[in-house]
């Protein structure tokens, strides 16, 4: 995770604790009031539900949480065979570094590396440079 993602947690978090902390008071506070107003009168009084306020209070900090998480998460992998090996072929190690710039445990480098290592295999990108290669050359001999 990084500085920004991390800081936004916190302050969720205290969010969500300062939220917590006023639903406790509010609670004790009604409790006393409930067993004050029991003693003065016999007629038992209605339960409260939660301010307003608090209930707002508890899913913004939710919500910041969320966000720090999601902020702090590595980008997603592809999940088609193709596109992963793909991915794998251009960027090589590069593509599964994780924010800590150190690579995933699950990488498992080329998988067609055992393709590419049988001696009969004709590396085609290979000789369509070696071609160009040759074309330039002979386009600036006979110049």
């Amino acid at each position: 995770m990084t500085l920004i993602s991390k800081s936004i947690t916190a302050f969720g978090s205290l969010l969500l604790a300062h939220a917590c902390y006023s639903a406790q008071e509010h609670s004790a506070l009604q409790s006393f009031r409930a067993a004050t107003s029991a003693a003065l009168t016999s007629t038992p009084t209605a339960a409260t539900s939660l301010p307003i306020d608090i209930a707002i209070e508890t899913v913004v900090a939710i919500l910041v949480i969320l966000i720090g998480l999601v902020l702090g998460t590595s980008p997603l992998r592809p999940i088609q065979w193709r596109e992963w090996a793909g991915k794998i072929e251009r960027e090589g190690e590069d593509g599964f570094k994780d924010n800590k710039g150190q690579v995933n445990r699950d990488y498992m480098g080329n998988p067609f590396d055992f393709i590419e290592g049988r001696p009969n295999f004709v590396d085609i990108r290979k000789q369509r440079k070696e071609f160009a290669e040759w074309v330039k050359s002979q386009g600036q001999q006979q110049k």
